[in-house]
Parts: C-alpha cells; structure tokens; sequence
C-alpha cells in the first residue's frame, strides 16, 4: 500500500478534476478500510508540489477580473455553480496538500483521518457541482475562474498553524456564511439538484471548519499559545483585508469558532 504522503501527491498531481476527485475518493477508502481493519498504515514523507496540477480550462482570471453576473439568471446560476465547483476542486487539493506538506511535525492519527475524510467529501462536493452544471448544460471548465484560491496555501507553505488558521477556520468558514444564500437563489428558480447538492455542501462543510479549530486548538496547546490571540495574529498576517460580515454565528460555533475569534477582525489594523 502507498504511503498517505505519497497518495496526497499524486492527487495534487492529477490535473483533470474528475480524474484528481476519483483518485481522492479511492484513496480515502483505502486508507479508512485499512484504517479499520488495524492494518498498520504509514503516513511517510512526500514533496508535494508549490501548485497542485489543473486542467487547461477554466482559464484563471485575478478575482477582480472574473465577470460578475447576476444569480437571478439562468447563466449567473451556471456561473454560480461553477464558482462553487472551483472553490471545492480547490479545497481537495488544500487538504491533501496539507498532509505531506507537514508530515514533519508529528501529528496524532486522528489529524490525518480528519483531512482524509474532508478531501473525500470535497471531491464528493466537485462531483455534484458537476452533475449539475452538466443538467443545466453547461460544465467546469466553461467559463473563466479566479487565481486567489491558491495563494493562501503559497503564503502559509511553512507555517503549520498559519495554514490552519487562513484555510479551514477563515476560507472555510467563509461557506458557513455564504451558503445559505446561494441554497434560496437555486430554490426560487426550482432547481431541486442544485438545492440538494448545496445542502449537502452546507451541512459537511461545518465538520471541515471544526477540524481546523481542533487541531488549530491542540497546536495552540502544544505551544503554549492563547489560541485567540495566536488566530488573530497569524490571519492578520497572511489573510488579505479585513473579515466581512454577515457571519452565521450559529454554524460558526458549531464549528467552533466563537464570535470573539472573528469580529475583531472585521477591523483592519
């Protein structure tokens, strides 16, 4: 069996997003089956790429330059889906890569089962957004998409908790907001594949902010770090402006970010 370093790097080296999401899928059954079958599993060590591996389209614009269009319409809901399928092929790489991009901080177990399982339901999330951007005739790839996904993992290459903080508990927790909104776009215009394909979204997506808050949480631990003097520090570090609200306070404790982690940082410094 591969190592799980060496799974994560030919995921983040698979450019087609079917194929990159197929392979994730396969990956992480394997790793849960051996996982509970007691079958001694090594995490290993990988070089992963600074840039996971994309397909030739969508073409990827500065996010001040994708178009902006209106959701009411039947190409600004396409649009939408498609913005959200990039964000999710996006979100399997940042998980995978995290976990050889770190391997060498020694980390319990249940770290790499926590991002296993988040890639594996991303790629799920891709896949969705997929079938439904086909149903309404369009697919990813058919339009152009923004270049910032990426960048939060380029700056926080070699800090783990930086990585931790911007991504899961900032990026992430940006979807617990944001969602819901999307979710009554697609059930006004009676689009019931898309309304089911965004609540699952919507419903999985707090476990990925919680995981970062966990382990952002045991880091802060091992330090000996206040946890939310360390969050504010390391996202006013590396996250571009300031946090804008509304936020889902609600989603957002479930996930375990209360409210004095995030509205102090609405406020540039």
């Amino acid at each position: 069996m591969m190592t799980l370093c060496d799974m994560a790097v030919d995921v983040l080296t698979t450019a087609d997003g079917r194929a990159k999401t197929a392979k994730s899928r396969d990956y992480a059954s394997q790793w849960f089956a051996a996982r509970a079958a007691g079958t001694p599993v090594e995490v290993g060590t990988a070089t992963p790429p600074l840039r996971p591996s994309r397909p030739d389209a969508p073409e990827l614009l500065d996010p001040r330059d994708v178009p902006k269009r209106k959701p009411g319409s039947p190409q600004g809901r396409i649009a939408l889906l498609h913005a959200v399928a990039h964000i999710e092929l996006n979100a399997v790489d940042l998980h995978w890569d995290i976990i050889p991009r770190f391997a060498g901080i020694k980390m319990p177990m249940g770290f790499y089962d926590d991002w296993v399982k988040a890639a594996d339901e991303e790629s799920k999330h891709f896949n969705l957004m997929c079938d439904c951007l086909e149903e309404q005739g369009s697919f990813y790839g058919a339009l152009p998409a923004h270049a910032g996904m990426w960048r939060a993992a380029e700056d926080t290459v070699d800090d783990f908790m930086g990585r931790l903080a911007v991504v899961p508990m900032v990026l992430e927790a940006r979807s617990l907001d944001v969602t819901p909104g999307m979710i009554e776009i697609f059930r006004k215009a009676d689009a019931t594949s898309a309304v089911a394909a965004l609540e699952t979204i919507y419903s999985e997506e707090v476990a990925h902010v919680a995981y970062g808050s966990k382990w952002f949480h045991f880091l802060c631990g091992r330090h000996e770090q206040d946890p939310k003097d360390a969050f504010h520090t390391l996202v006013r570090r590396y996250f571009k402006g300031a946090l804008k609200p509304p936020f889902n306070e609600e989603k957002r404790a479930e996930a375990g970010l209360p409210p004095d982690f995030y509205w102090p940082l609405t406020e540039t410094v």
